[in-house]
């Protein structure tokens, strides 16, 4: 199993949806990338305000080419022209091996 791990650093007057992002973005990611093997996508909020991060996503699948595969994929652009709809905040992506 392969993890592509999309934080957002918590910034003071950043703007972030968690309504929209739960509700659609994370679907678009998963029409986009579970062809590739995307099996799963958890969502993560902060607890409390004293947090890094405005909220962070665990995309798992099967492989490492599998991820490849998706990232690689036309959906990809769709994927990531949708984030300027739910935040301002540059993400930060990290690969996890198996």
């Amino acid at each position: 199993m392969a993890t592509l791990i999309v934080s957002y650093p918590a910034t003071d007057g950043a703007r972030f949806d968690r309504d929209y992002y739960v509700g659609t973005h994370i679907p678009i990611a998963r029409a986009a990338w579970t062809a590739h093997g995307l099996e799963s996508a958890e969502v993560l909020f902060p607890a409390d305000a004293s947090q890094p991060l405005a909220g962070m996503v665990l995309l798992r699948f099967t492989d490492q080419a599998a991820l490849d595969a998706a990232l690689a994929s036309p959906g990809t652009a769709g994927v990531i022209g949708d984030v300027a709809n739910f935040t301002d905040i540059v993400p930060a992506m990290f690969r996890a091996g198996d």
